[in-house]
Protein backbone atom coordinates (compact mmCIF):
# COMPACT_ATOMS: atom_id res chain seq x y z
CA UNK A 1 0.00 0.00 0.00
CA UNK A 2 2.55 2.51 1.35
CA UNK A 3 6.46 1.56 1.19
CA UNK A 4 9.25 4.44 1.90
CA UNK A 5 12.89 3.11 1.05
CA UNK A 6 15.52 4.78 2.61
CA UNK A 7 13.90 8.28 2.04
CA UNK A 8 14.79 11.28 2.66
CA UNK A 9 13.61 14.82 1.63
CA UNK A 10 15.82 18.08 2.60
CA UNK A 11 14.80 21.41 2.98
CA UNK A 12 18.58 22.37 4.34
CA UNK A 13 20.76 20.07 6.08
CA UNK A 14 18.63 20.49 9.51
CA UNK A 15 15.17 20.30 8.25
CA UNK A 16 13.19 17.50 6.71
CA UNK A 17 12.84 13.93 6.35
CA UNK A 18 16.65 11.41 6.96
CA UNK A 19 16.52 8.13 5.50
CA UNK A 20 12.50 6.35 6.62
CA UNK A 21 12.01 3.22 6.16
CA UNK A 22 8.20 2.58 6.26
CA UNK A 23 5.14 -0.32 5.61
CA UNK A 24 1.82 0.44 5.95
CA UNK A 25 -0.45 -2.17 4.98
CA UNK A 26 -3.95 -2.25 3.46
CA UNK A 27 -6.82 -0.69 5.36
CA UNK A 28 -4.42 0.27 8.40
CA UNK A 29 -5.27 3.11 11.36
CA UNK A 30 -1.72 4.53 11.98
CA UNK A 31 -0.95 7.69 13.84
CA UNK A 32 1.83 9.72 13.03
CA UNK A 33 2.66 11.32 15.85
CA UNK A 34 5.63 13.96 17.21
CA UNK A 35 6.11 17.52 17.84
CA UNK A 36 5.69 20.25 15.83
CA UNK A 37 8.65 20.84 12.87
CA UNK A 38 9.19 16.89 13.51
CA UNK A 39 8.23 16.04 9.70
CA UNK A 40 4.97 14.56 9.73
CA UNK A 41 3.42 17.06 6.72
CA UNK A 42 6.58 16.61 5.08
CA UNK A 43 6.06 12.72 5.17
CA UNK A 44 2.52 13.05 4.12
CA UNK A 45 3.36 15.41 1.30
CA UNK A 46 6.22 12.55 0.06
CA UNK A 47 2.93 10.20 0.35
CA UNK A 48 0.82 12.25 -2.22
CA UNK A 49 3.90 13.09 -4.16
CA UNK A 50 3.72 17.29 -3.25
CA UNK A 51 7.20 16.42 -2.13
CA UNK A 52 9.53 13.95 -4.17
CA UNK A 53 12.17 12.64 -2.25
CA UNK A 54 15.86 13.72 -2.84
CA UNK A 55 17.12 10.22 -1.78
CA UNK A 56 15.38 6.78 -1.71
CA UNK A 57 12.16 6.02 -3.06
CA UNK A 58 8.25 5.79 -1.79
CA UNK A 59 6.08 3.51 -3.60
CA UNK A 60 2.16 4.15 -3.52
CA UNK A 61 -0.85 1.94 -4.81
CA UNK A 62 1.78 0.89 -7.16
CA UNK A 63 2.88 4.20 -8.63
CA UNK A 64 6.90 5.00 -7.54
CA UNK A 65 8.44 8.52 -7.01
CA UNK A 66 10.69 7.15 -9.18
CA UNK A 67 9.27 5.89 -12.13
CA UNK A 68 6.35 8.35 -12.23
CA UNK A 69 6.27 11.63 -13.90
CA UNK A 70 5.09 14.66 -13.14
CA UNK A 71 1.94 14.87 -16.05
CA UNK A 72 1.17 11.03 -14.69
CA UNK A 73 0.73 12.23 -10.57
CA UNK A 74 -2.53 13.26 -10.82
CA UNK A 75 -3.43 9.70 -11.56
CA UNK A 76 -2.44 8.54 -8.19
CA UNK A 77 -4.02 11.87 -6.25
CA UNK A 78 -7.51 10.34 -7.70
CA UNK A 79 -7.08 7.67 -5.16
CA UNK A 80 -5.99 9.60 -2.46
CA UNK A 81 -8.24 12.27 0.14
CA UNK A 82 -6.08 14.65 1.77
CA UNK A 83 -7.62 16.13 4.82
CA UNK A 84 -5.69 20.02 5.37
CA UNK A 85 -5.56 21.33 8.82
CA UNK A 86 -6.57 24.70 7.85
CA UNK A 87 -9.31 23.19 5.78
CA UNK A 88 -8.98 24.73 1.83
CA UNK A 89 -12.23 25.31 1.50
CA UNK A 90 -13.96 27.85 -1.53
CA UNK A 91 -15.75 30.38 0.65
CA UNK A 92 -17.83 31.03 -2.13
CA UNK A 93 -19.02 27.77 -2.63
CA UNK A 94 -21.81 25.92 -0.56
CA UNK A 95 -20.51 23.37 1.09
CA UNK A 96 -22.34 20.84 -1.71
CA UNK A 97 -20.11 22.59 -4.21
CA UNK A 98 -16.91 22.14 -1.99
CA UNK A 99 -17.43 18.33 -1.53
CA UNK A 100 -18.61 17.89 -5.38
CA UNK A 101 -15.64 19.79 -6.90
CA UNK A 102 -12.86 16.52 -6.66
CA UNK A 103 -15.90 14.48 -8.83
CA UNK A 104 -15.93 17.72 -11.23
CA UNK A 105 -12.93 17.67 -11.86
CA UNK A 106 -12.75 14.05 -11.87
CA UNK A 107 -15.14 14.34 -14.99
CA UNK A 108 -17.90 13.26 -13.04
CA UNK A 109 -21.68 13.64 -14.91
CA UNK A 110 -24.41 15.58 -12.61
CA UNK A 111 -26.43 12.00 -12.36
CA UNK A 112 -23.19 10.32 -10.46
CA UNK A 113 -22.06 12.85 -8.50
CA UNK A 114 -25.56 13.87 -6.38
CA UNK A 115 -25.52 10.37 -5.15
CA UNK A 116 -21.81 10.61 -4.07
CA UNK A 117 -22.14 13.95 -2.48
CA UNK A 118 -25.01 12.52 -0.53
CA UNK A 119 -23.42 9.79 0.77
CA UNK A 120 -20.41 11.79 2.13
CA UNK A 121 -22.89 14.18 3.74
CA UNK A 122 -24.61 11.56 5.60
CA UNK A 123 -21.70 10.16 7.15
CA UNK A 124 -20.35 13.35 8.15
CA UNK A 125 -23.49 14.26 9.53
CA UNK A 126 -23.77 17.46 7.39
CA UNK A 127 -27.43 17.17 5.31
CA UNK A 128 -28.75 20.15 7.01
CA UNK A 129 -25.64 22.51 6.04
CA UNK A 130 -25.62 21.38 2.79
CA UNK A 131 -26.56 24.96 1.03
CA UNK A 132 -24.50 26.75 3.94
CA UNK A 133 -21.13 28.69 2.96
CA UNK A 134 -17.66 27.66 5.02
CA UNK A 135 -18.16 31.28 6.45
CA UNK A 136 -21.40 29.88 8.50
CA UNK A 137 -20.18 26.89 9.83
CA UNK A 138 -17.86 26.18 12.65
CA UNK A 139 -14.48 24.87 12.69
CA UNK A 140 -15.76 21.34 13.66
CA UNK A 141 -18.33 21.73 10.85
CA UNK A 142 -15.55 22.85 8.53
CA UNK A 143 -13.44 20.30 9.18
CA UNK A 144 -16.03 17.60 8.65
CA UNK A 145 -16.69 19.46 5.06
CA UNK A 146 -12.80 18.44 4.70
CA UNK A 147 -13.58 15.16 4.99
CA UNK A 148 -16.56 14.54 3.05
CA UNK A 149 -14.77 16.08 0.36
CA UNK A 150 -11.63 13.79 0.55
CA UNK A 151 -13.86 10.63 0.87
CA UNK A 152 -16.38 11.33 -2.05
CA UNK A 153 -14.27 9.90 -4.29
CA UNK A 154 -13.93 6.82 -2.71
CA UNK A 155 -10.10 6.73 -2.39
CA UNK A 156 -8.00 4.14 -1.43
CA UNK A 157 -5.94 6.25 1.38
CA UNK A 158 -6.63 9.02 3.80
CA UNK A 159 -4.08 11.37 4.53
CA UNK A 160 -5.43 13.35 7.74
CA UNK A 161 -2.80 16.45 8.64
CA UNK A 162 -3.43 17.98 12.15
CA UNK A 163 -7.52 17.78 11.19
CA UNK A 164 -8.08 18.29 15.28
CA UNK A 165 -5.55 20.49 15.67
CA UNK A 166 -7.75 23.68 15.69
CA UNK A 167 -10.77 22.09 17.27
CA UNK A 168 -11.87 21.83 20.86
CA UNK A 169 -11.95 18.33 22.25
CA UNK A 170 -15.77 17.39 21.67
CA UNK A 171 -15.58 18.33 17.90
CA UNK A 172 -11.71 16.61 17.53
CA UNK A 173 -13.64 13.30 19.12
CA UNK A 174 -16.37 13.45 16.71
CA UNK A 175 -13.66 14.20 13.87
CA UNK A 176 -11.78 11.26 15.16
CA UNK A 177 -15.14 9.09 15.45
CA UNK A 178 -15.95 9.99 11.14
CA UNK A 179 -12.27 8.78 10.51
CA UNK A 180 -12.77 5.32 12.48
CA UNK A 181 -15.94 4.37 10.61
CA UNK A 182 -14.19 5.31 7.59
CA UNK A 183 -11.66 2.96 8.52
CA UNK A 184 -13.61 0.20 9.15
CA UNK A 185 -14.86 0.41 5.80
CA UNK A 186 -11.30 -0.25 4.21
CA UNK A 187 -9.66 2.83 3.50
CA UNK A 188 -6.45 3.18 4.84
CA UNK A 189 -6.20 6.07 7.32
CA UNK A 190 -3.12 8.02 8.12
CA UNK A 191 -3.65 10.52 10.64
CA UNK A 192 -0.87 13.13 11.78
CA UNK A 193 -1.34 14.67 15.15
CA UNK A 194 0.34 16.35 18.18
CA UNK A 195 -2.56 15.43 20.30
CA UNK A 196 -1.58 12.26 23.04
CA UNK A 197 -4.67 12.68 24.75
CA UNK A 198 -7.06 12.44 21.88
CA UNK A 199 -5.24 8.91 20.86
CA UNK A 200 -3.74 7.70 23.82
CA UNK A 201 -7.08 5.28 24.55
CA UNK A 202 -6.23 4.02 21.41
CA UNK A 203 -5.33 0.48 20.12
CA UNK A 204 -3.97 1.84 16.31
CA UNK A 205 -0.31 1.90 14.97
CA UNK A 206 1.60 4.58 16.15
CA UNK A 207 4.40 6.10 14.14
CA UNK A 208 6.99 8.39 16.26
CA UNK A 209 9.08 11.17 14.29
CA UNK A 210 11.74 13.37 15.82
CA UNK A 211 13.62 16.26 13.90
CA UNK A 212 13.06 14.29 11.27
CA UNK A 213 13.98 10.77 11.74
CA UNK A 214 11.47 7.91 12.60
CA UNK A 215 11.92 6.67 16.41
CA UNK A 216 9.35 4.12 16.46
CA UNK A 217 7.05 2.62 13.81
Amino acid sequence: MVELENTSFNYNKDSGIFDINLNIKDGEFCFLVGPTGSGKSSLLKLIYFDLIPDDGNVKVLGFSSKKTKKKSIHKLRKKIGVIFQDYKLLNQRTVYENIALPLHINGLGRSKINPLVEEALELTDLLEYKNKYPSQLSGGEQQRVCIARAIVKNPDIILADEPTGNLDPTAAYKILKILEQINKEGTTVIMATHNYKLISEKEYRVIELNEGELISK
